[in-house]
């Protein structure tokens, strides 16, 4: 067998160590990406990943495994990508973060988690260890950041439904950051926790009888959905997840998708390239971004104020 050929067979054996596999050339790089639902960052993840100089098809080869919306689904995905012997994974959002962290100790992966510390993913920012890097969304300090909005929009709105996802490990922190800022902001906040999607419409109910003024849903739950309930109950809602109000919620306060897009490839960049991800610091955002769906509260019978449609990055009509 001729060298070229036998360092081909075992740059992808899966039982490898992480140091070997990272150091190990491979003419078609494989990633993995794992997600909940929709594939809002992929434009801005691929146009990234052109940019560094690399053609799907050509040096890298990309695999896309969405649970669409069924966290349940997400430990055979990740398992899925481990057996393909990807040579990064890429994980969107809590749950998935976990699925990948549990199916390999070896695959480098590249995270993006609401809050990878509170979570457990995580003990330090500057030096994560093991094989998991990436950025951390600030998605709690986002969450009661965007409680802002709802008087603003709403002027004479007291009380909040907030909607947590019982099997999303970020619900936590998720639910404590936003009980922390409602007070500040006047606001009174009635928790519903779901377990699945069926749970929702009786959650909206809930919470249309507890006469909330507006919903805050948690990330992993900002399905069509509760897109759906919401016009249904008619009430305006909020989401952590650009990819939301693109589908019909009224507001978000996200980290900047370009931003997050780029960041990532170039994680997976250096990885490619041999940098172990354990010494690889996560990051946290920058740069964040407003969008409202004027559609939405034109159903809703909201007029948004000028001066929140002129702090707006993102304008949906």
């Amino acid at each position: 067998m001729r060298r070229r050929e036998f360092i081909g067979l075992v740059s992808g054996a899966a039982f490898w160590p992480l140091a070997t596999r990272a150091q190990l050339p491979r003419q078609m790089a494989r990633i993995g990406v794992l997600l909940i639902s929709g594939p809002e960052l992929m434009g801005p993840f691929r146009e990234s990943l052109h940019e560094l100089g690399y053609a799907e098809g050509k040096n890298i080869q990309i695999e896309v495994r969405s649970a669409q919306n069924q966290l349940a689904r997400l430990p055979e995905l990740a398992t899925q990508l481990v057996r393909n012997q990807v040579d990064v994974i890429v994980a969107i959002q809590t749950p998935a973060v976990y699925a990948a962290k549990n199916a390999t100790r070896d695959i480098p992966i590249v995270m993006m988690a609401g809050d990878p510390i509170g979570t457990g993913l995580i003990s330090n920012l500057a030096r994560p260890g093991g094989n998991l890097t990436g950025l951390s969304g600030a998605a709690a300090e986002l969450a009661a950041k965007s409680l802002e909005l709802i008087p603003q929009m709403i002027p004479a709105a007291r009380h909040v439904g907030v909607l947590g996802n019982a099997n999303d490990p970020f619900m936590k922190p998720f639910l404590e950051d936003i009980e922390q800022a409602a007070p500040k902001v006047r606001l009174e906040v009635h928790q519903i926790i779901v377990r699945s999607s069926s749970e929702l419409d009786d959650a909206f109910a809930a919470l249309a009888r507890a006469q909330a003024d507006a919903v805050m849903i948690q990330g992993s739950l900002s399905d069509k959905l509760a897109v759906d309930l919401a016009l249904k109950y008619r009430m305006p809602s909020l989401s952590t997840q650009n990819s939301a109000v693109q589908a019909g919620l009224l507001m978000s306060y996200t980290a900047d998708l370009t931003e997050r897009g780029q960041e990532i490839a170039r994680y997976v960049d250096k990885i490619l390239k041999g940098t172990m991800p354990g010494d690889l610091p996560v990051q946290q955002p920058t740069r964040y971004e407003l969008a409202i769906n004027l559609k939405t509260a034109k159903a809703l019978g909201l007029t948004v104020p000028p001066v929140l449609l002129a702090r707006a990055d993102k304008v949906i009509e």
